[in-house]
């Protein structure tokens, strides 16, 4: 319960802290949806017998599912940026995630490619409770129109579950709009 606690109060500051920093300078916005592939595996893996009709199913092990969801970026400088993500997994009972990344551009001199690197921790609900993760990867932005990306996206990480571990893998695209 503590670390709920102390995870809860530093996402807590970085959401207060990010707009004050935010106003002081010139920034962009990122804004769209998220979309794509995401696999789970490891965790504890247990049949469960319903009662009341027999029948027997298998929870755990390794799932795979559709994700979905808005996510917004705030671009503080040219390769610097913090992204908030609310994605929604298929798996067996519908995990959702909360992701916080910092992600960091690397410079491609008269490209309208935007590679990145991310990492940050994201908040997982699902059956027992919140769970923290810490995700990292990479991708890049596709510019397909003046301010219109389509990025592609790979998200490795844990998921630090009660008594044990899982490991997801998300694999995204999506579409993005900048503001200036």
């Amino acid at each position: 319960m503590k670390r709920v606690a102390v995870i809860g109060g530093c996402m807590g500051l970085f959401l207060i802290l990010s707009p004050v920093y935010a106003l002081s300078q010139q920034v962009n916005w990122l804004l769209g949806m998220r979309l794509g592939l995401s696999i789970a595996s490891g965790g504890p893996s247990v049949d469960i017998v319903n009662p009341f009709t027999g029948q027997k199913t298998h929870q755990g092990g390794t799932s795979a599912g559709f994700q979905f969801g808005p996510t917004g970026e705030v671009i503080f400088s040219k390769d610097l940026a913090i992204v908030e993500a609310f994605n929604i997994n298929t798996q067996s009972g519908t995990p959702i995630e909360w992701q916080n990344t910092f992600k960091y551009y690397f410079s491609i001199p008269k490209s309208k490619i935007k590679p990145y690197a991310d990492a940050g921790f994201s908040l997982w609900f699902f059956t027992g409770g919140p769970y923290v993760s810490i995700p990292f990867g990479g991708g890049a932005l596709f510019e397909v129109a003046p301010h219109v990306y389509i990025p592609a996206d790979v998200q490795f990480g844990p998921i630090f579950v009660s008594g044990s571990t899982q490991f997801v893998i998300e694999i995204t695209t999506g579409i993005r709009y900048e503001f200036h």
